[in-house]
């Protein structure tokens, strides 16, 4: 999967939550959904032992993706 493509997959993951109970009018938008797919890339990218683990080419991935969600 392009970092374009999973880019798109984690803000539509979030953007298609159920609706919060509080109201019928609670939906997650896009700039919303963005902002929660940068922190978990964000968390992700700072873990020491998600560091250690993987590649540098993952690393580099990842990086991709959280360029690719800011573009959406």
């Amino acid at each position: 999967m392009t970092p374009k493509e999973k880019a798109e997959e984690l803000v539509n993951i979030y953007m298609n939550l159920n609706k919060v109970k509080l109201s019928d009018y609670s939906i997650i938008y896009t700039p919303t959904a963005k902002q929660c797919v940068l922190i978990a890339v964000n968390l992700l990218l700072d873990t020491k032992s998600f560091l250690i683990s993987i590649p540098l080419q993952d690393y580099k991935y990842w990086q991709e993706v959280k360029q690719e969600v800011q573009k959406l």
